[in-house]
């Protein structure tokens, strides 16, 4: 059970009691929960959205209109200052006397199928719905396994899984989903590739969408016209990304961060690529990884713990075995570049950072990196309270939002921090943010700002449990990464015993501005040489 103190209401008081705001600082929903471990896991970018594990997260900043000066003043002159007592608290004196809110964990259930599948199960009675992930170790990394230059494989493939079985073709299988009324997809990432399945609970509903599911697993179609029809229609989706700043960024981020390893690659592949894609590129892709040791199971819903297990069984059999495939190497550590990429807008896109982390086991490395999420709340996180955002946007008016994250991943991951800005301000946004890390490295985080984002981390986290869906991601994150229970049912443990000194080690040891890749793209102006224009 976590107690959850009552502090940081999301509340505004009307302007006529004359009271001040209370601030909500807390973190919008710590993605997901795979924030349990200090970090938000993620196997993808920008453009390839990750399962809610995280969040591909992934990093991307609103679109920035400039803030005009007087606007910016009216707006500063205004604000509260947190480390002081919040007044309109002793206005509403019922929150004075509140008690501490009890959260209860859900129980997890484990066991494995008989082909050896482990399993993660939760019971929830509030409705009659079954959420369901089937995760195998067969992201993006994995798609220059099969061939050369076959990048958008792994995509390819989990779109198809859905097109149809040997006994039902594309038209016929989305008919038998209609009629089941079940929501069934396929995405891939860029560690892993996830089947979901959401259905009734009622064996009427629930029985023959889990037929369906193991049709579609164990003989699926693969038809070539079909083929062709998605991978025409990912073309599409790649040109149009073409367009987009963020897109451009991530992509060259990926590329000088990364280098010769397959994370370099965006999960979509290219337009060089996909058109490469053959109906036997991805049958040996789905015979090599689409097996019962490549793969994990979580399900959450309105079942007994017995239902769940012959669930399993159903949606499994038949699965082959065979030899699991090595995990990823390590990336080698780059050395850092400037890259700016010209693109004709009125704005430039920043996206700077470095190598992160990758997922762990070791609890002894959940302390460190809870002691980093604290840190780079504080330093740069959502809310509009963190150092970045304070400096970049409500001091100097450069972008309307500035936001950096780790992204752990199977192995090591990226840390990015990113922006849009007016192209003459570039230059200045970017010497500040840098500035803005520099500082906070070299002084550390207040006592303030540590006490208040312990504070908000832990009394968000139960929003990760907040519906049925999440909790399955949850649930599928724990068994694919292959992390035992406390990873979630110690994490307020863990922010709460966390100290300001390890917060601020945490900071230094894992985030060196001299080791960023900086790119950048637009027209910006630039005040010296320092930039190479890619096109």
């Amino acid at each position: 059970m976590i107690n959850l103190k009552m502090v940081n209401l999301n509340i505004t008081v009307i302007s006529m009691l004359n009271l001040q705001p209370i601030i909500n600082h807390s973190r919008q929903s710590l993605t997901c929960l795979l924030l349990a471990g200090g970090f938000v896991i993620s196997s993808t970018t920008v453009y390839a959205s990750t399962p809610a594990i995280a969040p591909d997260t992934a990093i991307a900043s609103a679109p920035m209109a400039d803030i005009s000066n007087t606007a910016l003043q009216e707006h500063t002159a205004k604000d509260v200052d947190i480390s002081q007592p919040i007044l309109a608290e002793q206005a509403l004196t019922s929150l004075q006397h509140t008690k501490p809110l009890e959260f209860d964990l859900p129980t997890i259930h484990r066991f494995e199928t008989t082909s050896g599948i482990p399993v993660a199960f939760v019971s929830t009675d509030q409705l009659p719905i079954v959420d369901v992930s089937l995760h195998f170790n067969a992201g993006s990394a994995r798609d220059e396994s099969i061939r050369a230059d076959a990048g958008g494989l792994a995509s390819l493939t989990a779109q198809m899984l859905s097109k149809g079985t040997t006994e039902l073709n594309e038209t016929e299988f989305a008919t038998e989903v209609e009629n089941l009324g079940i929501n069934l997809a396929g995405m891939a990432y860029k560690d892993q590739l996830v089947i979901t399945l959401r259905s009734l609970s009622d064996a009427d509903n629930l029985a023959p969408a889990v037929r369906l599911v193991n049709a579609m697993l164990r003989t699926p179609r693969f038809d070539a016209d079909v083929l062709a029809r998605s991978k025409a229609q990912q073309t599409l989706i790649l040109k149009s990304m073409e367009q987009s700043p963020a897109f451009l960024a991530q992509r060259a981020f990926d590329q000088v961060l990364y280098g010769d390893h397959p994370y370099a690659d965006m999960t979509f592949g290219s337009l060089a690529t996909v058109p490469t894609i053959t109906t036997e590129d991805i049958q040996a892709f789905w015979r090599r990884y689409g097996v019962a040791n490549n793969a994990s199971l979580s399900i959450t819903g309105d079942l007994t713990l017995s239902e769940a297990k012959r669930m399993a069984e159903n949606l499994t059999q038949g699965l082959k075995a065979c030899s699991p495939d090595p995990a990823l190497p390590l990336p080698k550590p780059p050395k850092p570049q400037q890259i700016n990429i010209d693109y004709a807008s009125d704005q430039t896109y920043v996206l700077m950072g470095q190598l992160g982390n990758a997922i762990s086991a070791d609890p002894k490395t959940w302390q460190q990196q809870s002691a980093l999420t604290i840190g780079n709340e504080i330093l740069a996180g959502s809310g509009f309270n963190s150092r970045l955002m304070q400096a970049v946007r409500k001091r100097e008016g450069y972008t309307y939002g500035i936001y950096g994250a780790f992204n752990a991943m199977q192995t090591t991951g990226p840390y990015q921090i990113s922006f849009s800005t007016r192209n003459a301000k570039a230059q200045d946004a970017i010497d500040l943010t840098l500035e803005v890390i520099e500082d906070t490295l070299t002084d550390g985080v207040t006592q303030s700002e540590f006490e208040l984002t312990k504070q908000s981390i832990v009394n968000a986290y139960p929003m990760s449990f907040a519906s049925n869906a999440s909790m399955n991601q949850t649930l599928g994150a724990l068994t694919f990464y292959e992390l035992p229970d406390s990873f979630i049912t110690d994490y307020p443990k863990r922010i709460e015993n966390t100290t300001m000194g390890e917060v601020n080690q945490a900071l230094r040891k894992k985030i060196n501005p001299d080791d960023f890749m900086i790119i950048t793209v637009g027209q910006p102006d630039f005040d010296d040489r320092r930039f190479r224009n890619t096109p």
